[in-house]
């Protein structure tokens, strides 16, 4: 009888459709002072548990894994490594929404605010009497507008790029169909746009790898502000309106002046969940009008000094779907998932 490796004890929940695994027992002690250092450690010593969770047969390359560990911050409830197929994530705005939820299933949390310790900072989160979840996310800005790419067999797209914890390029004008029946073509077409990026050396700042593309449109439905499509780093779609996208889609609206600091943002997502935005201004921001008297000094499309940091807080619904034990066997011969 084969031996056993490893028992991962998980909690399944989705956001909005977009599925969250909480990983709360049997991983390895990670070594570090910060999460930051605990990342690292997960990183060099065992990314081979991380594609055994995550990839096929025990999971899939939709699934975005939560490491639960004890917080290195004493303000935080707990620390959490987000990760998927392809790497790791600083931070999930559905995946925290998940973790909130998955602990309240365990009777871990009640009603309240709780702090989360990302590898990019705390994130608050309150979970309301309803079941609903507000994340505080980090600080976000808009790093450049509306820069201009050429996407063979596409032609020029224009898009803003944007930090809402993760980096993203969202473009308005594309020309597509943002529809769940639409999925293969909007794939294509965003995994288009972030090859070019990468042909043409376009990045975030300080060289930080674009690695979210989202595409935008008008809402069939009148309760919903916009819809969005959101191509994830391991090239699935995020079911859900995405919490870090829909964070960049904030500090955009806030840097045009679009969206005042506390109006509520409904933004939808391909399947059709909403995620309700909103966002207070950080306090190291230039006003409106310094921005605009900026702007037309210079006619430069990169913004990092002048465009208002925001603190966006995003609001949506997790639900528990599963709880079990994730098995890894010695002869297995895909222990450690297989390759995508």
């Amino acid at each position: 009888m084969s031996s056993t490796l490893f028992n991962f004890k998980i909690i399944d929940s989705h956001t909005g459709g977009e599925p969250t695994r909480m990983v709360y027992a049997g991983f390895p002690e990670l070594t570090g002072d910060t999460i930051q250092d605990k990342l690292q450690c997960f990183k060099q010593n065992f990314d081979h548990l991380r594609q055994s969770i995550i990839l096929e047969p025990r999971g899939n390359e939709v699934l975005v894994g939560a490491l639960l560990l004890p917080a290195t911050n004493p303000d935080a409830t707990a620390g959490v490594i987000f990760f998927n197929n392809t790497g790791y994530l600083g931070m999930c705005g559905h995946g925290t929404i998940g973790v909130i939820a998955s602990l309240a299933y365990q009777q871990k949390i009640s009603a309240g605010e709780h702090w989360l310790e990302t590898s990019v900072g705390l994130v608050k989160a309150t979970l309301h009497d309803d079941g609903s979840c507000s994340v505080q996310n980090v600080p976000s800005y808009r790093y450049k507008k509306q820069v201009a790419v050429q996407v063979p067999n596409v032609g020029l797209i224009r898009g803003d790029i944007a930090w809402g914890g993760n980096w993203f390029f969202l473009v308005s004008d594309h020309g597509q169909d943002i529809h769940a029946s639409n999925v293969k073509p909007l794939t294509h077409i965003c995994l288009q746009i972030k090859q070019a990026l990468i042909a043409a050396s376009i990045t975030g700042e300080d060289g930080g790898e674009i690695d979210h593309i989202e595409l935008f449109a008008d809402s069939d439905d009148a309760q919903a502000d916009s819809k969005n499509f959101v191509l994830c780093p391991g090239g699935a779609y995020d079911r859900s309106p995405c919490g870090t996208g829909t964070s960049a889609k904030l500090a955009c609206l806030a840097a045009d002046n679009r969206l005042a600091p506390e109006q509520p943002w409904q933004q939808q997502g391909v399947v059709g969940s909403v995620f309700t935005g909103s966002y207070q201004y950080a306090t190291d921001r230039h006003s409106p009008s310094e921005l605009n008297s900026l702007n037309d000094h210079n006619n430069s499309n990169d913004l990092t000094h002048l465009e208002p940091r925001v603190v966006p807080t995003i609001c949506g619904y997790a639900h528990v779907c599963a709880e079990t034990l994730l098995i890894v066997q010695e002869d297995d011969p895909f222990q450690w998932g297989i390759p995508s």
